[in-house]
């Protein structure tokens, strides 16, 4: 038995329907059987979820892992197992209300139940030593998806790209394709329909072929966005908008964003993943049990679920080799609804695929429902193995016989009608197409203590009881971490989500992209982020803004001014339904800067309230221009009298600069006019002047010559005296006279230049004063500055760009947290 690891399942022992007693025979099942499958059905009471729940203590004692889905909430009772079988242990799962009906405290009722349980088990000689082999035998996990009560389960990861080449694999994706995407049109309200016929159904599958074919992944919110803009332009031979219009393919996605911007969808976020190996296995390869409790979910969102677990279940089996062994076990402790003999909902067509190809891969279903009337037999005609309850009216025997006629299982009514008339409370008929006719048996006594439906209430008491705690799943199984988003300065409460789609922008609205020009390095630096810190680039994410750009047309004739100022704002979130224009000045861009490419598989997060309203964009424009107008007025700087004009941008140092250029130039043309006029005068002097030197020269010559020529006749008188010789007086006093005369001309002459020099140096000093108060008048010119307002008009204001800007950010891991950081610069 499977209790001594021989390797078969000990479900319970052969039962005398004509005694109405066990006999001492066990019944031995071979799970290699169940790769075949099978099928479990009887009324409430029958014991079917006991023998069920033996049948999954069977496959954890032989380390086979086994996926269970859970509608009713029976199954969580697979961890209730209690090694020491004591009254505490099953207190907390007794119901009060049993208690108070049988008149017994809760107490009273846990101590009867534990001696109970504990006796029951050595009637089958099982005991406290087999209990505590299944619980260490694999690993239990209770996933509770769409809530957090238990694991929380993050379905996005079924629109991932699978792991499997497209080109040789087309097929088998298409049909996960369309399992997906009838289940999210399920979901949206949109049943029953045809594959082939519907619309709706051949765009989604279309879209996400599109993405798979090319190794991309999808996340739902691209998969809204895609559905307005789709990344084709035909469907077939038609073009899309004449397949499926814009008008009403915004009508789809407005029904699948309704169920995305739930505030109950962000738990569909988070938590483990549908990652089947990791449902299977440990990362250290031990076998584990997959619970996933389903009965606090709609009906609509059951079958979302289930088909979405059991398209990932396919997905994975169809990387697996092939093996006639059990591999895996995929219970469904109620299959009502879900395979139904009319009606096609989303779970139907997968699991008739999975009854038909599981088997090759090892893959055992093992479905139960209590309502043997409304399922497809011919769809279960590929189960092997059937084990058949107690069943509540006849017309339920009646349905089941004309199944199993109908599935052609080979059955020999009149028998079988005999033993299912027989049968009690624990007692089944085993029918396997590996035996050679029916056998009756009793249901051995669960190691596990049966308490029953558990409400979601209950759930965060198990937790405790499971080896997967919510903080073991895997990195991948994990909400993103928050980002410290240096936009805002502080960490955000939660993962934001981001697309690699584009979300598509209002009608009519303009799209532009910052520039990235701030490299990584200098990124890093102005976060502020350590150099000891560990850092890793996972890419880049564009945030929307709204960006707006304007010219203004300042045409002054009387400065001779004609002045082209650049307004621009970038507005990341308004103040309420205003801006502060002011707070949001930015770098003006030309337009082939702000219109390039955007950065290639860069991430996109969606445009907020403010920035898909096209009536309020509208209005923002006539808030921007009314902005520019009020703040347009400029000053410009003025000199009058140098009539030098300059606008604001120039600075005070150049335009003072201007002004001196232009008082020089003045200046130097009243110097010339003023150094022409004295330069005749000057010259003129300069010449009498030279021709007083020569006058004084040849006066000097002629008075020192008569000088000689008295001395020359004195010196002739001395001669004559001493000589007796008779001298002329009258020739010596006329050379005295010539004498005096020459030094008297002589005299005159200097006078004359002294006079003329005199003259010139009075004209220069004139000059020079004159030259001196023109230019301390143009050096008062100079500092003679004022500013002059200069408004335009509002019909010269041209908006040039206005529209949503996506602004890039640098994604990091920075010590395991993700941030996101600049990637651009900022104005200075």
């Amino acid at each position: 038995m499977a209790l001594s690891k021989d390797g078969v399942f000990y479900l319970g022992k052969q039962y005398d329907p004509v005694e109405k007693k066990l006999l001492d025979q066990p019944i031995l099942y071979n799970p290699a059987d169940l790769t075949t499958h099978a099928v479990v059905t009887g009324m409430t009471g029958s014991g079917k979820t006991g023998l069920c729940i033996g049948l999954l203590e069977e496959a954890a004692l032989e380390g086979i892992p086994a996926i269970i889905i859970d509608p009713k909430g029976d199954l969580t009772n697979l961890l209730l197992h209690f090694p020491d079988l004591l009254p505490a242990d099953f207190e907390p799962w007794i119901d009060p209300e049993n208690a108070r009906r049988e008149g017994k405290t809760v107490q009273q009722l846990a101590e009867e139940t534990a001696e109970r349980w504990k006796s029951g088990l050595a009637e089958w000689g099982l005991g406290a030593e087999q209990i505590r082999e299944l619980k260490d035998a694999v690993e239990f996990g209770l996933y509770s998806p769409g809530s957090s009560a238990a694991t929380p389960v993050n379905i996005l990861s079924s629109f991932e790209s699978p792991d499997l080449p497209w080109n040789e694999n087309r097929e088998i994706l298409r049909e996960k394709i369309s399992t997906i995407v009838t289940a999210l049109l399920g979901l949206i309200g949109l049943n029953d329909i045809d594959p082939l016929r519907s619309r709706e159904h051949i765009l989604l599958s279309n879209i996400l072929e599109h993405a798979w074919s090319s190794g991309k992944s999808l996340e739902l919110t691209d998969l809204i966005l895609q559905t307005q803009k789709p990344p084709f332009d035909r469907l077939g031979a038609f073009p899309v908008n004449s397949f499926f219009p814009e008008k009403d393919r915004l009508s789809l996605a407005m029904l699948l964003n309704n169920f995305l911007a739930s505030p109950s969808f962000e738990i569909w976020r988070e938590g483990q993943p549908l990652n089947v190996e990791r449902l299977l296995y440990s990362p250290s390869g031990k076998a584990r049990h997959s619970i996933f409790y389903l009965a606090h979910l709609s009906e609509s969102e059951r079958m979302f679920f289930v088909t979405l677990l059991f398209a990932s279940i396919e997905s994975w089996m169809r990387n697996q080799r092939g093996t006639g062994n059990l591999r895996a076990l995929i219970y469904m402790d109620e299959i009502y609804g879900y395979l139904p003999p009319l009606g096609n909902p989303p779970s139907k067509t997968i699991m008739l695929r999975m009854l038909k190809q599981a088997r090759a891969f090892g893959i055992g279903l093992l479905l139960a429902t209590q309502n043997p009337v409304d399922v497809d037999y011919k769809g279960l005609s590929n189960a092997g193995t059937w084990m058949i309850g107690r069943l509540q009216t006849d017309q339920d025997k009646q349905r089941l016989l004309d199944g199993l006629d109908s599935a052609g299982g080979g059955v020999n009514r009149q028998e079988m009608d005999r033993l299912i008339s027989t049968l009690g409370k624990r007692v089944f008929v085993l029918h396997s197409v590996h035996a050679k006719k029916p056998t009756l048996f009793q249901t051995r006594w669960v190691l596990n203590f049966l308490a029953g439906p558990l409400t979601r209430a209950q759930l965060p008491a198990l937790m405790p009881l499971t080896s997967i705690l919510p903080t073991q799943t895997s990195a991948s199984a994990q909400p993103a971490p928050a980002v410290a988003a240096e936009r805002a300065g502080t960490p955000t409460p939660s993962a934001p989500t981001y697309t690699t789609v584009r979300p598509p922008l209002p009608a009519g609205v303009e799209e532009y992209f910052l520039p990235n020009d701030l490299p990584l390095s200098e990124a890093i630096r102005h976060a502020g982020i350590p150099a000891s810190a560990q850092v890793e680039q996972k890419g880049f994410v564009y945030q929307p803004a709204l960006f707006a750009q304007a010219t203004i047309n300042y045409l002054a004739r009387k400065y001779n001014l004609e002045i082209n100022r650049e307004v621009a704002a970038l507005v990341q979130e308004p103040r309420g339904r205003s801006i502060e224009w002011d707070d949001c000045q930015w770098r003006s861009f030309k337009r082939a800067e702000i219109t390039a490419h955007p950065l290639p598989s860069a991430q996109y997060a969606p445009l907020p309230g403010w920035l898909s309203d096209a009536r309020q964009l509208n209005a923002y424009q006539q808030d921007f221009v009314e902005w520019v107008y009020r703040n347009a007025t400029i000053r410009l700087r003025a000199n009058e009298k140098l009539k030098v004009y300059a606008p604001p941008e120039v600075s005070t140092a150049e335009f003072r600069e201007q002004c001196a250029q232009a008082a020089r130039s003045a200046m130097q043309d009243e110097l010339k006019k003023i150094e022409s006029t004295y330069q005749k005068r000057i010259e003129d002097l300069n010449r009498k002047i030279e021709r007083a030197k020569s006058d004084v020269d040849d006066k000097e010559n002629t008075y020192k010559q008569r000088q000689m020529e008295e001395l020359a006749t004195h010196g002739q008188s001395l001669m004559n005296l001493f000589g007796k010789r008779r001298a002329t007086l009258s020739s010596s006093m006329t050379k005295r006279r010539l004498t005096s005369e020459a030094k008297d001309r002589l005299e005159k002459a200097r006078l004359a230049l002294e006079q003329l020099q005199k003259q010139l140096k009075d004209l220069e000093a004139e000059q020079n004063r004159e030259l001196k108060q023109v230019q301390d008048r143009w050096a008062d010119v100079v500092n003679d500055e004022v500013e002059i307002p200069l408004t335009p008009y509002k019909k010269d204001i041209f908006v040039q760009q206005y529209g949503i800007i996506w602004i890039p950010y640098y994604t990091l891991v920075v010590d395991q947290q993700v941030r996101e950081i600049p990637a651009f610069r900022k104005p200075a």
